[in-house]
């Protein structure tokens, strides 16, 4: 038997990059990464009819930067910027 290659390992850094951008330090590392998968399931719960179709967070030192990836902004906007 062959064995299997996760096919988006295969094109992070070609065609595709990753979903989280920052460094940790082994104290950092479990809480950012638990910090970072509650971020993303609590914007697909409340954002569940806007077509995300990709969630990139970044962090530096004093800043949590999250873009969202969405084929409908005016769901997620809301009426005149409300929602944001």
């Amino acid at each position: 038997m062959g064995q299997k290659a996760n096919p988006i390992g295969n094109r992070l850094g070609i065609i595709r990059g990753w979903e989280s951008n920052w460094y940790g330090s082994k104290k950092d590392f479990a809480g950012k990464l638990i910090e970072d998968n509650k971020i993303r399931t609590y914007l697909n719960a409340r954002i569940n009819k806007g077509g995300i179709s990709k969630i990139v967070i970044e962090r530096t030192l004093g800043k949590l930067i999250v873009t969202i990836h969405t084929s409908k902004p005016g769901i997620i906007i809301g009426k005149g910027g409300g929602e944001v």
